[in-house]
């Protein structure tokens, strides 16, 4: 672990400074930061920038990425959606076990680092065997996901997935899921393994992931929030991401799932509400309002038609957001907030639209609002170049003809939005380098772990 770094430039939580010398501590968190300063010892880089959060993350679907771009591959139904590459996503995870989901795993957290995520929420549901049984631990796959970021070296937000029933109205679960359920007491195993597990690692916190209103009932929710208690480093759910869950939350309850959430639970700035992408203007501003975070997630919400969040209302409301892979189509989180605003641009026929009064430059409006929201939905002290955070942190290649003589306030926007060549350089989490000149030690081995595991399950 380093102790310290001496970076040319740094975007600190005032802005841009130059000569910024970061001194950490043995625990891998800064103890200082002074700026206008020479190089004196330590690691010398040009720009440092904090690590980025990646909110919401299903593992398993990283080996399928790809896979669901066949039309028609459903009998009943004539249109292409959501529910139809459900689907085919159901029958791929069907033969998932412990053993490959570490592997894909830790290839996705490679390829995260790589890209600039320093820490990742991971939404984790495949808690049974292929045949609905419990493994000996109940905690079995989401200490899978855990042990493989420890691995790779990313930081990581366990994110066990409560989920017991079909849908609305405390629907039969379809075969498909028999994976997912748990009851209360259940579930609360989990966490409680999961929090044992991260207790003495400090780049791991551990939350909670009520899948949908589809999948949870108001009691069983209530129960398992009463049950955790306080420990928790957030609550995370998945909401009005189809406009059909709208419509069957309507017919179960005469309440839209934004709406029907914030008349049943107490939601703060602890929970992460995922997509939000069909609410009303009144909802949109109660969301903005409760300090809870919006969990964006842009490219897969293209890849399954998902629609466009109201992103204008939702920032000009202070309301706070956040990024994520999710189904790994993509794994850039340039491409996420270069989509988040081209969304917004494609809507309106505007330009330059999530911006604030007082920061003009739309990449770094941008990158500062995925920071800020995304360590709040992580619940970790991240994402900030600041005393008593945690030292994740990447470097831009600004000798890369894309950043090349660019200012300080021209940077961030030139590296979201002038191509696709990735910038980073280097990354930092908990004060060790994982990424070096883009690469990370472990690199080949984790890859050729992963081609054998595509390997093993199309057979």
């Amino acid at each position: 672990m380093v102790q310290k770094i001496w970076s040319a430039s740094a975007l600190l939580p005032q802005g841009w400074a130059k000569g910024v010398e970061v001194t950490l501590d043995n625990q891998g968190n800064i103890e200082q930061v002074l700026s206008e300063v020479s190089y004196s010892e330590g690691e010398r880089v040009g720009v440092l920038v904090p690590g980025i959060p990646n909110v919401h993350s299903h593992a398993h679907q990283r080996a399928m990425a790809g896979l669901g771009e066949r039309a028609g591959q459903t009998a009943d139904s004539a249109k292409d959606s959501f529910w139809t590459w459900r689907k085919v996503m159901y029958h791929y995870l069907e033969r998932i076990q412990p053993e490959h989901l570490f592997h894909i795993s830790a290839q996705l957290y490679l390829e995260m680092l790589k890209a600039g995520y320093t820490c990742v929420g991971e939404f984790q549901y495949l808690h049974h065997d292929i045949n609905g049984r419990a493994y000996d631990n109940r905690a079995e796959m989401s200490l899978q996901c855990m042990s493989a970021a420890a691995s790779v070296g990313l930081g990581f937000t366990a994110l066990p997935v409560l989920y017991r029933y079909g849908g609305f109205g405390e629907a039969d679960p379809i075969a498909g899921q028999r994976r997912f359920l748990n009851d209360c007491n259940e579930f609360v195993e989990i966490v409680n393994a999961l929090q044992s597990a991260s207790k003495s690692d400090a780049n791991t916190s551990v939350g909670i992931a009520p899948h949908s209103l589809r999948a949870v009932s108001q009691p069983l929710l209530q129960d398992v929030i009463d049950s955790c208690g306080d420990k928790l480093a957030a609550i995370h759910l998945h909401i009005a991401e189809q406009t059909k869950e709208v419509d069957d939350c309507l017919a179960w309850s005469r309440q839209r799932p934004v709406e029907w959430l914030f008349d049943h639970f107490d939601v703060s700035s602890d929970w992460c509400l995922i997509h939000a992408t069909h609410m009303t203007p009144e909802e949109t501003q109660q969301m903005a309002s409760s300090g809870c975070v919006a969990g964006i997630c842009p490219t897969t919400e293209a890849n399954l038609g998902d629609g466009f969040f109201n992103a204008i209302d939702y920032l000009k409301s202070s309301g706070r957001w956040a990024i994520g892979s999710d189904s790994h189509i993509s794994i850039d989180p340039v491409e996420e907030l270069r989509w988040f605003e081209y969304g917004q641009r494609l809507c309106t026929q505007s330009r330059n639209l999530l911006v604030s009064t007082d920061k003009v430059n739309t990449g770094q409006n941008l990158l500062e609002g995925a920071l800020a929201g995304g360590a709040q939905a992580c619940g970790r002290k991240i994402g900030q170049i600041k005393s008593g955070y945690r030292a994740d942190f990447i470097v831009l290649d600004d000798n890369h003809p894309r950043l090349y003589g660019r200012t300080q306030e021209d940077l961030i926007d030139s590296w979201i939005f002038s191509g696709n060549a990735n910038l980073i350089n280097s990354v930092y989490v908990g004060g060790k380098k994982v990424i070096d000149a883009g690469h990370h030690v472990q690199e080949e081995t984790i890859a050729q772990n992963f081609r054998n595991t595509l390997d093993e399950l199309a057979e």
